[in-house]
């Protein structure tokens, strides 16, 4: 079975985020890892790999830097990587990086593809299925469980309020909800080996792309840190009196009701 996992680098849930004089996000100094849900699609691809054999495929859009995620992924297992890095791809949006995956994953044989729900820095959680559109393929997100057989697939999803057993055609591509398993760590042998494992890096030109595919539709023009948290207010007063102030802070003050 030849398994696609699309992976991002992200910051460290746990970085400081701070805004930089241009108005946008400045990453000097962050620690940059792995997108966290993207762990679980790599290690549910480890466990088909398992299971069936075959290999597992990584496809990255980042810059040159991304190549520690791919060396990490590739150490807890995966087979080679691919990582699309090009000056025009800075500013890319959502519809941009699944053009350009889409691309590079249909140079590759593949019966499935697995990602994380949601990437933690822009929390758009459409790469997916626009990468599945474009592929012309089915998508399921959010993932809790993948039984792979016969050209087929049987995923339990989560869904508002529970769950949905689905059964689709292969190839599909299937996005990891956070309980679909438990990420593995690079073994000191698996980090050994992961450093003589094929990474390709590869431009637009490479995939035979134009650079005006990369002019996003959507740009951001400016991010800002929300409002500081202030301190919580004591109502001194008896209960009936407390509640009618109350009331009037939520709606006069927090504007809540």
């Amino acid at each position: 079975m030849n398994i696609i996992v699309c992976l991002k680098q992200t910051f460290d849930t746990e970085a400081k985020i701070q805004i930089n004089s241009s108005g946008g996000i400045d990453s000097t100094g962050v620690n940059l890892v792995i997108n966290p849900y993207d762990e679980f699609a790599v290690e549910e691809a480890l466990k088909l790999k398992e299971a069936f054999g075959g290999t597992v495929t990584l496809v990255c859009m980042g810059r040159e830097k991304a190549q520690e995620a791919l060396r990490t992924a590739l150490a807890m297992g995966c087979d080679q990587a691919v990582l699309i890095c090009d000056p025009a791809l800075v500013n890319a949006d959502e519809w941009v990086v699944a053009e350009v995956l889409a691309k590079a994953v249909g140079q590759l044989p593949f019966d499935l593809i697995l990602t994380g729900r949601i990437a933690v820095d822009d929390g758009s959680g459409q790469v997916a299925v626009r990468l599945a559109e474009a592929l012309h393929i089915p998508s399921v997100s959010s993932i809790l469980k993948l039984e792979a057989e016969d050209g087929k697939a049987t995923v339990t999803r989560e869904i508002d309020g529970g769950t949905e057993l689905i059964e689709v055609s292969l190839p599909a591509v299937f996005t990891a909800q956070k309980g679909l398993n438990i990420p593995r760590y690079p073994t000191m042998l698996g980090i050994m080996k992961a450093k003589k494992k094929e990474l390709k890096v590869l431009t637009l030109t490479d995939l035979d792309m134009a650079v005006e595919t990369a002019v996003p539709k959507m740009k951001c023009l400016s991010c800002s840190l929300p409002k500081p948290r202030t301190g919580g207010k004591k109502l001194d007063y008896q209960p009936s009196e407390a509640a009618k102030e109350l009331a009037r802070l939520l709606r006069e003050e927090a504007k809540v009701i």
